[in-house]
């Protein structure tokens, strides 16, 4: 979930007792309300556990093209997801093509971070559950339009500081946390919404790495939303 939307101006509360966030976003992203998904510590246990399977066979283009406009609005979803965490959006093209922006602040760093189309872009779009990840825990036994609504679900999407982006890399739960504490609660709820939406196993330390974040703000709200677990059929992966 993001701390910021442009489109629906989001509300971050801050739980004074744990750290952590409980915001709701536009239509494009992640919903997190009283009513949402429950709570993610007990999101948790519904989660299966299983040893993680061999990436042998992962290529990015299992997941399809990047960047594919499954949900029809005209936008790639890169666009879309720059449209609604940044602000002070200017376009090079209508309302599609993110010219720059601001993340004010990045959740990973709590820093202000400049993106520039074409330059020297300090913002990526993060995977929050990484494909490679995904692939290790049940994806690679997907069909192709699964994958492809994983890597384009903007519940699964977050523009962030592209070093802090590039330091996780297909990390987990269990080897790989946001630097910023705050923001931790916010981005494992995140993960498990996704892995529960998806039907995503995580492993033993996984699970035990999100109950330990969690516990320490067990009112943290279980996200929803995003697009759906199948993408259109017109399109495909290698």
């Amino acid at each position: 979930m993001t701390f910021w939307t442009r489109a629906a101006g989001a509300a971050a509360l801050l739980l004074a007792a744990t750290g952590c966030t409980t915001e709701t976003t536009g239509a494009a992203g992640p919903q997190e309300t009283a009513g949402a998904g429950g709570a993610a510590l007990t999101a948790v246990d519904s989660l299966t556990v299983k040893g993680r399977a061999p990436k042998t066979g992962y290529d990015r283009d299992k997941f399809g093209t990047p960047w594919a406009d499954t949900d029809a609005n005209g936008c790639d979803t890169r666009d879309d997801i720059l449209k609604r965490d940044l602000k002070d959006v200017k376009f090079s093209d209508g309302e599609c093509s993110v010219k720059t922006g601001r993340l004010d602040p990045d959740p990973y760093t709590d820093k202000d971070v400049t993106f520039v189309r074409g330059g020297r872009s300090e913002v990526d779009i993060d995977h929050l559950v990484a494909l490679s990840d995904a692939w290790q825990k049940g994806a690679q036994k997907w069909d192709a339009s699964k994958r492809i609504a994983l890597a384009n679900d903007p519940l699964n999407l977050l523009a962030v500081d592209a070093g802090r982006n590039r330091s996780k890399g297909d990390g987990d739960t269990a080897s790989w946390l946001p630097p910023h504490k705050a923001y931790r609660c916010t981005y494992v709820a995140r993960q498990v919404a996704v892995k529960k939406k998806y039907e995503l196993w995580v492993t033993a330390a996984e699970k035990a790495a999100m109950k330990k974040v969690l516990t320490g703000c067990p009112g943290q709200r279980l996200p929803s939303g995003g697009t759906s677990t199948r993408a259109p059929s017109r399109f495909h992966a290698d």
